[in-house]
Parts: structure tokens; sequence; C-alpha cells
């Protein structure tokens, strides 16, 4: 029997029950949910009580002390610096890492329009795209963007996460990686344990996808040389295409600014990462 710390959301517990699955031939997984500071604070911006690492750090903890064999994670929602003691073990075949818009298209937003997001990526790149539009903070679960998205024109979302939850709603716009470039590791699950667990690292490691994983890498390699977390208005898409990865990493100069962008392709995904980190920092004005 093997121990997963999740949270406890609806996509979460899914998450969980499908990384389950890919190890039931080998181990039986018994989830232990956890409750972390940005469930509790789940009407507060994510800039203002320290950034996505706050989804994580207890799931973090419960694998740390013992509680737990493993954590799930959504690979978005990981800062970039894995903690002490703890490795990325497996991320699993990759999901759609687009963005969508739910409940009208960008095309037929009206003039001035207003859209509901937490993410500084998703308001610079929407403002580049459409500088009329206006913005609004919203967070919560899926259930809760969703149930609130008729308060607004639109509202962003992962399409990873609606596809997984089987939510349909009558209006979404799929928006191609070119134009909106994702949050770093989206699409992705990060499946983390203890360094010094053999079993569990050795389980893990037979449900990597090599393709995800290459992607996910190079675009945590790129997060990493930011400097930062998250929570920056900043995004990366890496791709393998045969052999080679390409890459395209996006950077604003802040949630007001000019929102620049960098393209590469390479054999070390990780490497190209950081190249195109120190493109856009060379480029941006803090």
């Amino acid at each position: 029997m093997l121990r997963a710390a999740t949270r406890g959301s609806a996509l979460a517990r899914w998450q969980t029950a499908h990384i389950a699955n890919l190890l039931s031939r080998a181990a039986d997984v018994e989830p232990l949910l956890v409750t972390t500071a940005g469930d509790r604070q789940a009407e507060t911006p994510i800039s203002a009580i320290g950034g996505k690492g706050m989804f994580v750090k207890e799931v973090q903890a419960a694998v740390l002390d013992g509680r737990a064999d493993f954590a799930v994670h959504s690979a978005k929602d990981l800062p970039a610096a894995t903690p002490d003691g703890l490795m990325i073990a497996a991320v699993p075949r990759r999901a759609d890492p687009r963005d969508v818009l739910v409940g009208c298209r960008l095309s037929d937003l009206p003039e001035g329009g207003l859209v509901a997001t937490g993410s500084a990526r998703r308001r610079v790149q929407l403002r580049e795209l459409r500088p009329d539009l206006r913005f609004a903070e919203l967070r919560g679960n899926i259930g809760t963007r969703l149930a609130k998205a008729a308060d607004f024109d639109a509202v962003v979302m992962a399409k990873a996460a609606l596809d997984r939850l089987g939510e349909h709603p009558p209006v979404v716009d799929v928006l191609a990686c070119e134009a909106m470039v994702p949050q770093v590791g989206q699409g992705a699950l990060a499946v983390e344990c203890r360094a010094d667990d053999r079993r569990a690292c050795e389980l893990l490691a037979a449900i990597q996808d090599p393709v995800a994983r290459r992607e996910v890498d190079a675009e945590r390699a790129f997060l990493a040389a930011l400097g930062g977390d998250c929570t920056l208005p900043a995004g990366a898409h890496a791709h393998v295409d045969g052999t080679t990865l390409a890459m395209r990493a996006v950077l604003a100069d802040g949630l007001d600014g000019r929102c620049h962008t960098a393209v590469g392709e390479g054999d070390d995904g990780e490497a190209l990462g950081r190249e195109l980190a120190r493109q856009l920092l060379d480029t941006v004005a803090w």
C-alpha cells in the first residue's frame, strides 16, 4: 500500500485517482487529503499569499514527514525549486496544455469586455491580443469558477482541467499555444516522493512518459532561470518534435507592460530553457 498526499478538490482527487490507476498493477494507493494555505484563503489573490507554492507546501510536508509516500501535483502549481529531500519521480503522459476562454470566444468579446482570471500571465497575454479588455480577479476550484462565469464576459481556465473533470461549457474557445503561451508545466502532472525512498522511486519511474518529462524539465529550467515562482507574468511551452525540442517563452515588463517572446529549439531542453530565460531577462525592463 502506498499513501498519496493530495489536495481535496475534485480535480486533485481525479489526478490522484489517475496516478493510482497507472500504478494499480504494481501497488494499491490510498489518498491522504491535505488542506493547503491556498485552499484556506480561497478568496485572496495568489500573489498576496505567497504565490502558487501555497498550494503545495503542506502536501510536500506530508511526504517529507512520512505521512505519505508520494504527492500528486499539477505541475503548473510547483515553484521552480524542489525542496531538499524530495524529487520529481514521474511526469506521466501530458494532457492538453492550452488555455481556454469559457463563456465567449475571444473574437466575440465586446469592446471593453470583462474577463476574469487570477493569473498575471493570462492577463498580460490577453491584453496583447485585445488591449481594450478589462480584467477581474477570480480564484477557486473549477466548479466555483464555472458557477461564476455568468458574472463576466468570459473566464480563463486550463483545458486539461475541464477535460479531466468532464466539463463541457456551452462556449469554449481554445487558445493556441502560439497566441497564449501556457503556464510552465500546464497540462502535466508531477509526482514527488522522498529522494531516498527507493521503492517509491522505482514504482513511479514505471509510469513516467519520457516526452512529457523532457518538456516539463525544459519549462521548469526556464522558470528556475528567471529566479521566480509561477506567479510571474511569464509562461513557457516546450514541444518535442522527433528528437528536437522546440520552445516558446514569454515574459512581461509587468502587469501593465509589454509582453516579450523568445523562441528556440535544441536537443538539450534544460539548456534551451535557461537560454530563453536569459534572452528575456536581457530584454525586459523591470
